[in-house]
């Protein structure tokens, strides 16, 4: 059985790594949204809900005062506000 220290830095870790993976799930569209320079096909409301559930995943994490949950999703929302701009710049192109 692993101690309680060892447990605890083995579930920061899987923490970290799942938040990062979420977290970087936009990056691929991102990227292909700036190098199209086209982001009409990207859903502002799907944005905006993502948006607010990782605003709200933030304000857990301060309360639980977890680290890993407040540096993934402030990464996270970083890469949705970048979005939400692209689509704002590309659709007043058009």
């Amino acid at each position: 059985m692993l101690c309680k220290n060892r447990k605890m830095e083995i579930t920061q870790i899987v923490g970290l790594f799942a938040g990062i993976c979420t977290a970087s799930s936009l990056l691929p569209q991102l990227i292909k949204t700036v190098k199209e320079k086209k982001a009409d096909d990207i859903s502002k409301v799907m944005l905006f809900v993502l948006m607010i559930g990782v605003a709200t995943w933030i304000v857990y994490g301060v309360m639980r005062d977890d680290l890993p949950i407040i540096i993934t999703n402030s990464f996270s929302l970083l890469l949705n506000i970048s979005m939400i701009i692209l689509r704002i710049k590309y659709n007043r192109k058009g």
